[in-house]
C-alpha cells in the first residue's frame, strides 16, 4: 500500500530538511511525502528544494494556518494510509514507516500510533518528555486519553467519512479530531509500543498564557460537542502529562 505523508511547514527553514530527510531515509519503499507551505519567506523553500526526491510534492502559497495546511496536503494524498510529519518534528528511526504500514496489513484495522519523544530544540538527542500512549480502549477518552498526534496513521477512509480538522479549532483541532474519530466514529486501532517521532518542544499550543488558556477553552468545547466528559476529563487530561517528565536522560 502506498503510505501519504503531510507536512504543513510555514517559515522553518532550521528544521524542514531534518523532517523531510527522516521521511526520504525509510526503508518502506512507497512513500508519498507532501509539503504544503504557506508562502514562507525565511528560506524555506530553498531548504525543501535541497532535498526534492522522487515521490515528493510541493505546493507553496498563502493559508489560514496549519490545520487548513493539513487538510489541503491530505485532499492532495493519494495513498491509502496517511501521517502527518511536522516541520519541527521527525520520524524516530528508518523503519518506522515499515513497521507502520506492517500493522495496516490487517484489514480490521483503521488506524495505527505509537509513542512520542519531546526533544530540546537545540539537542534532539535530549528527551525532555516521553509520551506512552498505550492500547485504546473507549473508556479512556473520558479520562482524558487521547494518542501522540504527530504518531498517528490513518486509513484514507477514516478522512473521507468521518472528516477531516475542523478549522473552527485554531490549536486544537487534532483533539477534537481524535475524539470524532475515536469515540463517535468508533475506528478501530492497533497500537505499535515504541517511540515513532520525536517533537521539539515549543509548539504553538503552549506558547504563551493566552495560548494555554485558548487551548483549553478549546479542549473543553471539543470534550461538550462529542459528549465525552467536561471539566474532570479536561484535568485529567492535563494530569496525564505530569508522569511524563519523570524521565532519566
Amino acid at each position: 500500500m502506498k503510505v501519504s505523508i503531510v507536512t504543513a511547514v510555514f517559515n522553518r527553514a532550521q528544521t524542514i530538511e531534518q523532517a523531510i530527510e527522516s521521511v526520504t531515509r525509510q526503508t518502506y519503499p512507497d512513500i508519498e511525502h507532501i509539503l504544503v507551505d504557506g508562502a514562507s519567506s525565511d528560506g524555506t523553500l530553498d531548504a525543501i528544494r535541497r532535498q526534492m526526491k522522487p515521490g515528493m510534492k510541493i505546493v507553496s502559497e498563502p493559508d489560514e494556518g496549519i490545520y487548513y495546511a493539513l487538510n489541503k496536503g491530505m485532499q492532495m494524498a493519494t495513498g491509502e494510509v496517511i501521517g502527518i510529519v511536522h516541520s519541527d518534528d521527525f520520524l524516530a528511526h528508518d523503519q518506522v514507516i515499515e513497521r507502520v504500514a506492517l500493522a495496516f496489513s490487517n484489514p480490521h484495522i483503521d488506524a495505527v500510533f505509537g509513542d512520542l519523544d519531546y526533544v530540546k530544540a537545540d539537542d534532539t538527542d535530549y528527551v525532555v518528555r516521553h509520551w506512552e500512549a498505550g492500547v485504546f480502549e473507549p473508556k479512556k477518552l473520558k479520562r482524558g486519553w487521547m494518542p501522540p498526534h504527530p504518531a498517528l496513521f490513518l486509513r484514507r477512509n477514516v478522512i473521507d467519512i468521518l472528516g477531516d480538522y475542523d478549522t473552527f479549532y485554531e490549536i486544537a483541532a487534532d483533539y477534537e479530531a481524535v475524539l470524532r474519530w475515536f469515540g463517535k466514529g468508533g475506528i478501530r486501532s492497533a497500537y505499535i509500543p515504541e517511540v515513532l517521532v520525536k517533537m521539539r518542544v515549543g509548539g504553538a499550543s503552549n506558547g504563551s498564557i493566552k495560548r494555554i488558556m485558548r487551548k483549553s477553552w478549546e479542549d473543553f468545547h471539543a470534550l461538550r460537542r462529542h459528549g465525552v466528559g467536561r471539566c474532570r476529563t479536561l484535568a485529567m487530561k492535563n494530569l496525564r502529562k505530569v508522569k511524563q517528565f519523570v524521565i532519566t536522560n
